[in-house]
């Protein structure tokens, strides 16, 4: 079986400014850039995908260059609907936002968004099927996408370790590396 790598997109200013950002196509900050461009993978033989957001693909560039790659839309991040590029602040006293936090966080369904058990099946739909288009073994496989795309994945491939969705999450410009029924962290 090929090894499949789960790369998080480099840092956004949403990502620094604590907001809300999933169905938001923003491009990564310069901080991103730089912080990416510290970060060296060297992976031969590789079919690389991302979600066809900006922050996704420009991410593939700066680590990997001018390479081929597909786009598919099942590993985008969850889409957090009216709460889109807003911070908890901004938030916290919203009836419709305390009512999406209060209860089953992964039923609940903020207003013109998606649930986190939508999104999970989703991700993990998209998952299967490239995994099973790839039985041979024969190249590698990258998905540059997002932390709650990549923590989904993996909540789901090692439920015994008790993690949370929100425990997988690796950050900017990192992930996971999967082969043979294992994991570690990359870089």
């Amino acid at each position: 079986m090929s090894t499949i790598y789960l790369i998080r997109h480099g840092k956004t200013a949403a990502n620094e400014q604590h907001l809300y950002c999933g169905s938001t196509n923003l491009s990564l900050s310069q901080a991103g850039v730089e912080e990416l461009r510290q970060l060296h993978y060297s992976i031969k033989n590789a079919r690389f995908i991302t979600s066809g957001m900006k922050r996704t693909t420009q991410t593939l560039h700066i680590l990997f260059g001018d390479v081929p790659y597909s786009v598919d839309p099942g590993f985008r991040e969850i889409d957090f609907g009216i709460f889109e590029m807003q911070s908890y602040e901004q938030l916290k006293d919203l009836p419709a936002y305390q009512l999406w936090l209060t209860g089953d966080n992964e039923a609940n369904i903020p207003p013109e968004g998606e649930s986190g058990n939508q999104m999970s099946a989703r991700v993990l739909d998209a998952f299967e099927r490239l995994y099973h288009s790839n039985q041979n073994g024969d190249e590698n496989i990258v998905i540059i996408s997002h932390g709650g795309v990549i923590s989904t994945i993996m909540a789901h491939l090692f439920p015994d370790e008790g993690k949370n969705r929100y425990q997988w999450q690796p950050k900017p410009g990192h992930g996971y590396r999967l082969e043979n029924q294992g994991y570690d962290e990359i870089p």
